[in-house]
């Protein structure tokens, strides 16, 4: 009687044991389940990041292209940069839902949010990420030329940028602040590099290229050609910003383009833009990797040395998506 006794507290003591094991078992298959599930977490719904920039040899697109590096790297996913004619092609790719995220002008992005200008009506799927650094208006002609003012463009041959793009939009309206329409002038629509390559030839006598410092297209320029830099009155960029207050007046520092001295010129922020449509948490992880790879984008161009999470909702002009003003709640 006591052998079965024991024999039967043996085998429920056994069974209990096993019992405790397999339940053990399950809490770590429920934990290694929990990991996977975080690690799903680290990355994004949208599999597809493409970056609208600007043209191949300017600032968006440099930066661009190490940004989505950056997104690559971190997510696994495909994030391309998409060069462009920049500013307004970019904001009616996002409003056509053909991009994901832009590099754009604040002046065009103003446009786009009031439905003014560019933009018969509102483009209402287009937020802000966060401002980024200033674009330079910088007006290049040659040293010879005569050209000190802007109203001493007159009648000459003048690249104003891509049509519709950024430069252009800004060209325009500075001009406009002058009292100058393109019937003044004799206008060529012409990129960062085509732009470059008139002064060279001599088939321009000026040309509008706007951009964060220094522009690459001009730095190959001055060091074949002697060039000069015309200068904007900050008296008149302060008028000027009352009807269009994205204007500020900025220099041009000294020896940026072996220039002796700085120059005084007017100054728009770029802004990082994204589709409205994406999710509140992968705008968060776009908005954090984005100022994570700050680093990495200084070493690609150094006009990204200008932006800092300080100063991101500083001269913001369109609203905020939510993702981003999480991680800024956050800092």
């Amino acid at each position: 009687m006591k052998l079965k006794k024991y024999s039967l507290l043996a085998t429920v003591f056994l069974l209990s044991t096993l019992l405790l094991a397999a339940c053990g078992n399950s809490d770590d298959q429920g934990g290694s389940s929990d990991e996977g599930g975080s690690g799903s977490d680290d990355g994004l719904e949208a599999k597809i990041v493409t970056i609208a920039t600007g043209g191949s040899s300017g600032p968006y697109n440099i930066i661009g292209t190490t940004l989505a590096n950056e997104y690559s790297d971190v997510y696994g996913i495909n994030s391309k940069p998409q060069a462009t004619g920049a500013s307004v092609e970019n904001i009616n790719l996002m409003k056509e839902g053909k991009v994901e995220m832009a590099f754009v002008m604040s002046d065009v992005l103003t446009e786009a949010v009031e439905g003014t200008g560019n933009f018969s009506e509102k483009v209402e799927n287009v937020q802000q990420i966060g401002a980024l650094y200033p674009n330079f208006v910088q007006i290049v002609t040659t040293a010879n030329s005569g050209i000190k003012t802007i109203e001493d463009l007159k009648g000459k041959r003048v690249a104003v940028g891509d049509q519709n793009s950024g430069v252009e939009v800004n060209a325009r309206n500075l001009l406009a602040g002058h009292g100058i329409t393109y019937d003044d002038l004799r206008v060529d629509y012409l990129g960062y590099a085509e732009a470059a390559d008139g002064l060279k030839s001599g088939n321009i006598d000026a040309a509008f290229l706007t951009s964060g410092l220094p522009n690459s297209s001009v730095m190959e320029l001055s060091a074949s050609l002697d060039i000069a830099l015309v200068s904007v009155d900050p008296a008149k960029i302060e008028e000027i910003a009352k009807e269009q207050p994205y204007f500020v007046s900025m220099e041009i520092p000294a020896d940026t383009y072996g220039n002796e001295e700085a120059i005084p010129t007017a100054a728009i922020m770029n802004a990082l833009v994204v589709n409205s449509d994406l999710s509140e948490d992968d705008v968060y992880k776009l908005t954090k990797t984005f100022f994570d790879s700050l680093d990495a984008m200084i070493n690609s161009h150094q006009a990204a040395a200008d932006i800092s999470l300080e100063g991101a909702q500083t001269g913001t002009v369109a609203p905020i998506h939510p993702g981003a003003q999480k991680y800024y709640d956050e800092q």
